[in-house]
């Protein structure tokens, strides 16, 4: 009796051993935000790679004051550029934030506007004539969050000419950027081999879903030194290693 007493109190403290790691598990993957004000905004603190996104609308940035801006351990280390809109709109911003903020020493990402009203091959060949992208920079992000009214089998394989072009130049899978609503009712399994930059703000979690993500962009109403305006603030999932990993050999 005694026996089964010792056996069954072992049983009991196995159960409540893998309960309380299973516990503690789940609480690691919640976000742990933490207010910064020179940031103006809850910073997702868990994950160690920290960037952002702009256009002409910042306006002139100094891009070096971007880059020495520190708090805690928390600094910007790679920037998406808008690059190109459509067929024929260039960002009139691109060329000055693209040099600037390579000397700074950020890691570059170009990204361009899709519409799939337009002919994929021509939004293509503006992209890559305005963003030429080299070794180590990020590599192209096809921006596709608007549906124009058109089907979902018109978005797909007008997005896939783009990718596919994309691909075939620069030797990398291009990176997807748009929202879960959209990825999931326009575009699906079928594009899940490209990397995904996820845009989910205003609620205090990570992105629901379970489409895998490496970027998420996490707010628009950031704060940064050398830029005037709000910001895009996102996330990188992995380390340095990982991003490094990311670019253009």
């Amino acid at each position: 009796m005694k026996s089964i007493r010792i056996r069954l109190l072992l049983i009991l403290l196995v159960v409540l051993a893998a309960v309380a790691y299973l516990w503690w598990r789940e609480r690691e993957k919640q976000v742990k935000f933490v207010r910064y004000e020179e940031f103006g905004i809850d910073m997702p603190v868990n994950y160690k790679i920290h960037g952002i996104d702009v256009s002409k609308f910042q306006k002139d940035i100094n891009w070096a004051a971007v880059k020495q801006m520190q708090v805690d351990k928390i600094r910007i280390s790679f920037a998406f550029i808008k690059a190109t809109e459509g067929i024929t709109r260039q960002d009139a911003a691109f060329k000055q934030n693209w040099d600037r903020a390579g000397k700074a020493g950020l890691i570059r990402g170009a990204y361009h506007f899709f519409y799939a009203t337009r002919d994929p091959l021509k939004q293509a060949i503006n992209f890559h004539n305005v963003a030429d992208l080299q070794t180590g920079d990020l590599p192209p992000v096809l921006d596709i969050e608007t549906s124009n009214n058109q089907p979902a089998a018109v978005i797909r394989s007008t997005a896939k000419i783009w990718l596919e072009e994309m691909e075939k130049v620069y030797k990398v899978k291009p990176i997807i950027y748009t929202n879960i609503h959209f990825y999931e009712t326009y575009l699906g399994s079928e594009f899940d081999r490209y990397p995904l930059w996820i845009a989910h703000y205003y609620q205090k979690e990570r992105p629901r879903s379970d489409r895998a993500w490496l970027f998420w962009q996490h707010s628009d109403i950031g704060r940064v030194n050398g830029i005037r305006t709000t910001v895009d603030f996102n996330v990188f999932k992995g380390d340095s290693t990982d991003l490094a990993k990311l670019c253009i050999p």
